[in-house]
């Protein structure tokens, strides 16, 4: 069984870990791997395989914070494996487990003595200059923004189910999950969403208006977003904080739920709330 370690490169603490995880994972008989840069990174270079290899692991450690588990999804791409997160960062909105407990907890997760929780993720259908450009997937939020260093305001139009719902000049607008409403959403003036919840949070961002709302769609809802075409040059998009390539003018964005979750290995005990208290308001 293929177990796939994702650490946070940066941080020695991970790195120590993935290598104490690599040599007792090994001695039980399973098959630990890292991609062959985060392998390169932490001393690990006979574990490395390349991302189109990653073959079909029956577990994803994440050794870091929120931004490592991010890292996790987008390898994983549309496989829907239990990832479990060692908070090593400083957010720990999805981690599930400390650094001292790594070891049972992955043991727990192999041996399938855990609770499993699926989040909802995007998918973004992109159109450049009138041409489909690129699909994007995104756990937290996909947002499109300004671009290339322009100082100017963007034209966006919200359109929800083919309803023309609100235009607006702004410096963008931030489309996320649940799970991301504690993220850029909430930077941008958005609530907290409970990630039992199941729609979209879209939230304009810096708008020149004082009618501009953020909404929560449903679940099954349609969102486009559609760039005036006097200022499509302006218009970036960004993926779970990553810009992706910005050859052309963007015209629309399309989004929905997608139809894969992620699965998170879930932490007994740990209660949303209390996270949020703690991470926010010092409780």
């Amino acid at each position: 069984m293929r177990v796939l370690l994702v650490p946070n490169v940066v941080k020695a603490e991970a790195a120590a870990a993935a290598t104490e995880l690599v040599s007792w994972l090994s001695a039980e008989g399973l098959e630990p791997v890292l991609v062959n840069d985060d392998a390169t990174a932490v001393g690990l270079a006979d574990f490395g395989v390349s991302p189109s290899d990653l073959g079909q692991p029956v577990l994803v450690v994440a050794l870091g914070g929120d931004g490592t588990i991010l890292k996790a999804f987008h390898l994983l791409g549309e496989r829907e494996v239990p990832i479990l997160g060692v908070n090593m960062g400083r957010l720990g909105f999805l981690t599930g487990v400390g650094p001292g407990s790594i070891r049972a907890a992955v043991g727990d997760a192999l041996a399938g003595e855990v609770g499993l929780e699926r989040r909802m993720t995007l998918v973004a259908d992109v159109d450049m200059a009138g041409k489909h450009a690129g699909t994007y997937r995104a756990l937290n939020e996909i947002c499109l923004g300004r671009g290339g260093g322009s100082n100017r305001v963007i034209g966006i139009t919200v359109v929800i189910n083919g309803t023309e719902l609100m235009s607006f000049g702004a410096d963008g607008i931030v489309v996320a999950t649940p799970t991301g409403s504690t993220a850029y959403a909430l930077s941008a003036g958005g609530p907290i969403v409970s990630p039992e919840a199941s729609g979209m949070l879209v939230v304009p961002i810096a708008a020149h208006t004082l009618a501009s709302r953020a909404i929560l769609t449903g679940p099954s809802d349609v969102i486009e977003l559609r760039i005036d075409a006097e200022r499509s040059t302006d218009g970036c998009l960004t993926v779970d904080g990553d810009a992706t390539p910005c050859r052309r003018s963007i015209t629309r964005v399309t989004l929905a739920r997608s139809p894969h979750d992620v699965v998170l290995v879930k932490s007994e005990g740990r209660d949303f709330y209390q996270v949020v208290a703690r991470e926010f308001f010092g409780g």
